[in-house]
């Protein structure tokens, strides 16, 4: 496996924001808030790799991922076995809702899962720290489309210019690197054509 292979967690990044991604994969921009020393906190407790046995359920932490095909790879969460089945399973710190970044971040582990097991994956879970509940993510058609369509894109993002400022004040306030951003700073500039 050489190093042209887009981390899975990257993938997430590409779908909160393009130009966030970019500025993260490409040019190493790094920069913490609050969401991401609580999300690398609450981490902390599950980062442990190895393998147990709770109850009917076998649970593989920490699992290496890849798929040759997709050209993603990186470490999910847990997977776990129960029933001949396999769950891939991630730890998110925000509340349950339809987030599709978490949602591609998921099925692309299963993806590159299946293509290492040769076994169907028809859904994963997601564990929310702000609800303390697990939501179940159906791997559908669409799911899986849309996700290699992600894939494609933020692969194809790499080789590009910076992406500009995305409409969507809330995320950017919510941003880590919206100081080293801008958005609506080049927002501005491209409004009066600099």
């Amino acid at each position: 496996m050489n190093g042209n292979y887009l981390p899975l967690a990257y993938l997430n990044a590409w779908e909160y924001c393009s130009r966030r991604f970019y500025l993260e994969y490409q040019l190493g921009e790094m920069e913490d808030n609050e969401h991401i020393i609580i999300g690398r906190y609450l981490h902390e407790n599950i980062n442990e790799e190895g393998t147990s046995q709770e109850g009917d359920t076998l649970i593989h932490r920490q699992q290496w991922v890849w798929s040759e095909r997709l050209k993603v790879s990186g470490i999910i969460d847990a997977v776990e076995e129960r029933e001949n089945q396999l769950i891939p399973l991630e730890y998110k710190k925000g509340k349950m809702a339809q987030h599709l970044n978490d949602h591609f971040q998921l099925c692309a582990a299963a993806l590159c899962l299946e293509e290492r097991t040769g076994r169907e994956i028809p859904f994963g879970e997601i564990f929310y720290y702000g609800n303390r509940r697990r939501q179940q993510v159906k791997f559908t058609p669409q799911l899986r489309q849309m996700t290699e369509q992600a894939i494609i894109a933020a692969q194809q993002t790499t080789v590009g210019k910076i992406p500009a400022p995305i409409d969507n004040p809330k995320k950017c306030h919510a941003c880590s690197l919206i100081k080293i951003c801008l958005p609506f700073e080049v927002k501005q500039l491209m409004r009066q054509g600099v």
